[in-house]
């Protein structure tokens, strides 16, 4: 079963995500929380494998929680709930190492599908949404670029031709599938760029290359 904590200041989101989250038989809802400073409470406390967590909250928000949370030893997952008009705080949350977003009007389905995606170690980067995300919000200013520009250019080309791939949001089988190497090498490759530029997972490796503008 995969051990989640649900982060919410409205009781009745809190409530329906719990329910679809049980629904699917293979997840648990081991605690809930109202706002940020009672999330890392229970992350403390309850040590689920999976939080979901709004951005605006009363009291302590979601950012300062998230970067609270992601600081412990053996941090959770971390994934914010969010309304598309506050991408620009899930783009922040990302930086910190959240491994993605969700929507609050996501299908049920999907929900409990991208639980199950974190909590396997994947992020989650959408195609489409997340991709729009970073290159909506991300910051251009031309230091950024250039930094994230030098740090790149480290990389042998396969390697970049990984990262970008990555960006676009491929699994590593599909990886595989454009590339032509088989899954247990782009997963090596993968492992070795993140080591490379110093990062702790896909996300942040995808909005270095939009920070750069390769992808």
């Amino acid at each position: 079963m995969i051990r989640v904590l649900v982060v919410d200041d409205e009781e009745l989101v809190r409530s329906g995500l719990r329910l679809i989250l049980e629904a699917a038989g293979d997840v648990v809802v081991v605690g809930e929380a109202r706002d940020g400073g009672a999330a890392v409470a229970e992350v403390r406390r309850l040590r689920p494998e999976v939080v979901l967590m709004d951005v605006r909250m009363p009291g302590v928000d979601g950012l300062t929680a998230a970067a609270q949370i992601l600081s412990l030893p053996d941090p959770p997952k971390l994934v914010m709930l969010t309304t598309f008009d506050l991408d620009e705080y899930v783009h922040e949350a990302l930086r910190l190492g959240a491994v993605g977003f969700l929507l609050k009007d996501t299908p049920p389905r999907e929900l409990a599908a991208a639980v199950r995606t974190v909590a396997g170690g994947q992020a989650m980067l959408s195609p489409s949404v997340t991709k729009r995300l970073l290159a909506s919000y991300a910051t251009r200013a031309p230091s950024r670029a250039e930094v994230a520009r030098r740090r790149l250019a480290g990389l042998t080309g396969r390697e970049e031709d990984v990262i970008r791939a990555l960006a676009r949001g491929l699994s590593n089988a599909e990886i595989g599938r454009e590339l032509r190497l088989t899954e247990a090498t782009v997963k090596t490759h993968v492992s070795r760029v993140l080591a490379k530029l110093g990062l702790a997972n896909r996300v942040q490796a995808a909005i270095m290359v939009h920070d750069a503008d390769l992808g």
